[in-house]
Parts: C-alpha cells; sequence; structure tokens
C-alpha cells in the first residue's frame, strides 16, 4: 500500500471562460479515497476571451479551495501549460484534467486505486476499455487514436488501449524529471514514449467515461494534430530518445 496525502490536477486552460467553473465545480465536488487532499493548478495559455476573469472570481468565492493559478504571457500550447503544471505540482502524484466536460473527475478514484494498492507509477486511463458511459461521436476520430495507439505501442512495446488519452496520472517525481518539448497536442505520444523507457517503471491502465463534445461545442483538436502525433511517435521513438 502506498500512503498519498495530495493529488495535485494540472488543468490547462484556453478560451474556457464559458464552462471552466463547470469543471471546477466537479473537481471540487469530487471526494478522493483515503481522505487524498486536492491541489488544483489551473494554467491559462493566454486565452483571448474571458476565462482570466472566470477563474479568478471562481477563487475568490471559494477560498476554502486549493487553487494555484498560473498564466502564460503568450499563448504556447496545450503542451507547454502542461509542462508548466507538473512543475508546479507539489502532491505525490498529479493527473492531467482538461478544462472542458469531456472526463469526469469522480473517476480519479479509478486512476488512484492501482497506485494506492502499490502496483503502479503511472495510470492512463481509456475510453476504450470497460462498460462506461461514452458520448458517441466521430468515428473517424476514433479510428485514428487507435491507429495512432497502435503505432506508438509497436515502439514502446507497451499494450494501451488508449494512448492519446486526457487521463494520465503520474508519480510527481518522476514525470518531473522527464525532459518534455512537446508545446501542442504533441505531448500524448512524447511522454508515452518517454516513459515507457523509465528502468522498471509500473504503468497500468483502467476504464473511464467518454463526454466528448464537438466542434460547435469547444473541440479543438483537428486532423493537422493527428499527423503531428505521428511525426512525434517517430521522432521520440526513434530519433530524438
Amino acid at each position: 500500500m502506498e500512503k498519498i496525502t495530495r493529488l495535485s490536477i494540472v488543468i490547462p486552460a484556453y478560451n474556457e471562460g464559458r464552462t471552466i467553473h463547470l469543471i471546477l465545480d466537479r473537481v471540487a465536488d469530487t471526494v478522493l479515497i483515503n481522505d487524498i487532499e486536492k491541489e488544483v493548478i489551473i494554467v491559462n495559455d493566454c486565452s483571448t476571451d474571458n476565462t482570466e476573469e472566470a477563474i479568478k472570481n471562481y477563487m475568490a468565492s471559494h477560498p476554502g479551495f486549493n487553487i494555484q493559478y498560473y498564466k502564460h504571457e503568450v499563448n504556447k500550447g496545450k503542451g507547454a501549460a502542461i509542462h508548466t503544471g507538473i512543475q508546479k505540482a507539489s502532491g505525490e502524484y498529479l493527473v492531467i484534467q482538461d478544462a472542458d466536460l469531456e472526463y469526469d473527475p469522480e473517476e480519479f478514484n479509478l486512476l488512484l486505486k492501482p497506485v494506492i494498492r502499490g502496483f503502479a507509477d503511472v495510470v492512463y486511463g481509456s475510453r476504450f476499455l470497460g462498460g462506461n458511459s461514452h458520448r458517441i461521436l466521430f468515428y473517424w476520430h476514433s479510428i485514428g487514436n487507435k491507429f495512432l495507439t497502435r503505432l506508438s505501442n509497436m515502439f514502446t512495446n507497451l499494450n494501451l488501449s488508449d494512448m492519446e488519452t486526457c487521463y494520465k496520472l503520474f508519480k510527481t517525481s518522476i514525470i518531473q524529471e522527464v525532459k518534455l518539448k512537446e508545446k501542442r497536442f504533441g505531448f500524448e505520444p512524447e511522454v508515452t514514449a518517454k516513459i515507457s523507457r523509465i528502468p522498471n517503471i509500473r504503468i497500468y491502465e483502467v476504464g473511464i467515461s467518454y463526454y466528448g463534445r464537438t466542434y460547435e461545442e469547444g473541440k479543438k483538436i483537428g486532423w493537422k494534430d493527428g499527423f503531428r502525433a505521428i511525426y512525434c511517435i517517430l521522432k521520440y521513438n526513434l530519433f530524438s530518445k
């Protein structure tokens, strides 16, 4: 059994002023197992809407909620925001949480269980495992995700079912030592390639729910990001170890 006192929740945010209070409410309402406390780290990637105002208003109206707020003065990309959040984390473990409503913070406990039981250093939340709720959306996106995961697995020798998932939980001391470079959506294949090479790393996967957004609802990833992911899989597994 591993003793965890604090979970750092890293939230990269870009133009999420309309909905960020909703995800913060869900994080606040989530009760973690074993009385683990929450540290929320929001990194605003130079949003052009009212994201900063919404966050500051939320912090002012919830003074007892442990929220750490950071802002990039220029837009650097989601991956760069995650890098900042990782370095600011003080919990024994950290998890990535998108600022939208596609993932359910109540399922942090699913990710934590293999860690608490002493089995895992890293846990991925798979949208393709188990019988959890999934919104039915884009067929070609699902095909693309599975292709990228299989391509990544061929090089890392992992048997992941969802490399592209947002929900990744890391032992903080391990991930803070990984030198990450990708500033946009290349974060997923890069971090997967690099953690796969850490000696004796224990990686687990659990099934999670997925409440996907349409582009009209604010989804940002597109086909260009898919090609970048292929490039990153090849780069960080073959040419830039």
